[in-house]
């Protein structure tokens, strides 16, 4: 009986292990033939699916710096820019993407697919930006179709934003793509391909300041791109902010000065060298390169005969005309060729050799001394300081005067100008200099060549009593929580050698300028403010007899260009002004009521009914 127990109990544990092996067999077979279908059918669908259920670093940009002027008032920020973008080892099949995106944001086809063709060569799980600040409309459009564009992307990104339309343009400059050559240079490190940098003004150069560190955040992402969670973030450290020494008032009423001609005007502090106003006339729009300006708009740029794209505050080099006559006033007086009791009679001409060099006066001053001549820019009593000078003595003051080099104000392509010698012309030219050419470059004609930032650094220079002060347009660098990063100091880059005495008479000759009958800037004067200046009328080609007396016929572009530099209060002068105005024929209608309006906007004096309108003189 025990014995046929055993047998039963044997025979069903033979049964059941029976049982459990086929179910394990069956279970293997079913699992070895999806690991076959799942490795060998579609095992290479599946590959690319795990390898798009990725981890992914993404950038994210910096703020840029934010820039203010002297009191605080804020020029430049940042705005939020949609930008839409496509990773291509997403958004497969690309045609079928592509086809819908284009027809999702109303855009051809093409023009997508171009983009991308121009990145051939870009890793493919790297985003290639299609379209930058889309707007809301279009951002709306691709948000309510995400499921359908694998690959398709959308980054909020800080755009730069000028505040005050085409208002300091030149000063602040504006942004751009950097360059393969300019990646290649290192200057700009971390930054790389498609990042935007500054390429003019402020922007250029205090780019490493400004630009701020970039963040980054590991993200987890699906098989068609899109972001299902983010693991970690570093956050992108802001750039530091800019504060410059330029009184947003100021130049405000400058560039309404100047609307609607070719020209610029600059104002310092004198005791300081600080850059109160830096403006070049016309203007464009920093907005319109953000995004990248397109032909058109560029050539219409390059091609405006008024030239908007230069800074003609620092680069716009013109013959400084009657302006230079303090230079030759100073070389005079130092040398002792003249003093303040030396006269000369001025009939209207001055006959050198075979030649006559006449006079903006055609009738003559009479008998005139420095202080007359300065006032009333007698061109004679100029001819004969500047004959017996000679042109080298006359050259060194211009330089010591800060003439011929670079200011060293912190803009790129600042132009040096040109002080002509004796010794420039042989080698430059190849001929030996004529001494009646000596008498051109005395009233500031001929070679002579300066910018209005050079005229003003030099009249400064008078209104402080001889420090010639590198241009200060930097006032501070501070953190976005006010910390401060850097504070430039005063720095004086030479001395203008003349004597306490000569100061002295140089400067009541610009005194009388404005404020004697007979002064041609009398229409400058203005009650309470005691300005002192010079006017220069600066020849842009030679003309006959019949051209001056028939001046209205003139076509614009043979005009003189207008100068006036002056200082106020001249008793203790708080602002130096240099204005020049293209073609405006005469310093004393042109550039100076624009001068005048500037120094009392700065000053703070209310404009009386009796100053004439300066946009209508400017016009005239």
């Amino acid at each position: 009986m025990e014995s046929f127990y055993k047998t039963a109990d044997s025979e069903w544990y033979k049964q059941r292990l029976s049982s459990l092996m086929y179910f394990l067999f069956v279970s293997f077979t079913i699992l070895m033939i999806r690991l076959f279908y799942l490795q060998v059918i579609e095992g290479e669908e599946y590959r690319r699916l795990s390898e798009n259920n990725c981890i992914r670093l993404q950038s994210i940009d910096a703020p840029r710096g934010l820039i203010f002027d002297r009191n605080r008032n804020l020029l430049v920020d940042n705005r939020p820019s949609f930008d839409l973008s496509i990773i291509i080892r997403d958004a497969k099949p690309l045609e079928d993407t592509i086809d819908k995106l284009a027809q999702y944001i109303n855009t051809p086809k093409k023009e997508l697919m171009d983009i991308i063709r121009s990145k051939k060569g870009l890793a493919s799980y790297k985003p290639i930006l299609l379209k930058q600040n889309i707007g809301r409309e279009m951002l709306a459009a691709i948000e309510v179709h995400l499921f359908d564009l694998p690959g398709v992307i959308v980054d909020i990104r800080p755009m730069r934003n000028y505040i005050r339309n085409q208002n300091a343009s030149h000063l602040l400059g504006y942004l751009g793509q950097i360059s393969p050559d300019e990646i290649k240079s290192g200057k700009y490190l971390p930054a790389r391909q498609g990042d935007f940098i500054g390429k003019f003004g402020i922007e250029k150069s205090f780019q490493n300041y400004l630009s701020g560190n970039r963040g980054g955040r590991q993200v987890e992402v699906n098989a068609v791109g899109q972001i299902v969670r983010v693991l970690e973030t570093v956050k992108a450290e802001p750039g530091h902010n800019i504060y410059l020494t330029v009184d947003y008032a100021l130049q405000e009423k400058a560039e309404s000065l100047l609307q609607g001609v070719a020209g610029a005007a600059v104002a310092m502090d004198p005791s300081t060298g600080q850059v109160l106003a830096l403006v070049s006339s016309p203007s464009f729009d920093q907005n319109n390169f953000i995004t990248g300006i397109s032909h058109e708009n560029w050539n219409s740029l390059i091609k405006n005969p008024m030239r908007p794209m230069e800074n003609k505050a620092i680069q716009g080099e013109y013959p400084p005309a009657s302006t230079f006559k303090i230079v030759t006033a100073i070389a005079g007086l130092e040398e002792g060729v003249i003093d303040q009791n030396t006269t000369f009679f001025c009939p209207g001409y001055h006959r050198f050799g075979d030649r006559v060099f006449r006079c903006w006066k055609r009738g003559g001053h009479g008998t005139v001394d420095i202080y007359k001549a300065l006032a009333q820019s007698c061109d004679v009593y100029f001819y004969q300081v500047g004959e017996k000078l000679g042109i080298d003595r006359l050259a060194w003051y211009a330089k010591a005067c800060g003439l011929g080099v670079p200011t060293g104000i912190d803009l790129d392509h600042e132009g040096a100008g040109l002080v002509p010698s004796s010794l420039w012309k042989k080698e430059k030219i190849g001929v030996p200099w004529q001494k009646g050419e000596t008498l051109s470059i005395a009233i500031g004609q001929g070679y002579n060549l300066a910018t209005p930032l050079q005229m003003l650094s030099l009249t400064a220079a008078i209104a402080n009593g001889g420090k010639l002060l590198r241009p200060l347009i930097l006032q501070s660098i501070e953190t976005v929580e006010g910390d401060i990063i850097k504070i430039p100091q005063q720095e004086q880059i030479g001395v203008i050698p003349a004597s306490k005495k000569t100061f002295e008479i140089v400067k009541r000759g610009l005194w009388e300028v404005v404020n004697t009958q007979g002064g041609t800037a009398s229409i400058v004067r203005v009650d309470g403010l005691n300005i002192a200046g010079k006017t220069g009328t600066a020849q842009v080609v030679g003309r006959k007899k019949t051209d001056t007396e028939n001046r209205e016929k003139l076509r614009d572009s043979f005009k003189s260009h207008a100068w006036f530099v002056s200082y106020a209060p001249a008793d203790d002068p708080k602002i130096a002004v240099a204005v020049l105005v293209e073609h405006g024929e005469h310093g004393s209608s042109a550039a100076g009521p624009v001068a005048r309006e500037m120094i009392k906007t700065y000053l703070g004096e209310a404009k009386t009914e009796k100053d004439n309108p300066v946009a209508e003189q400017l016009t005239q």
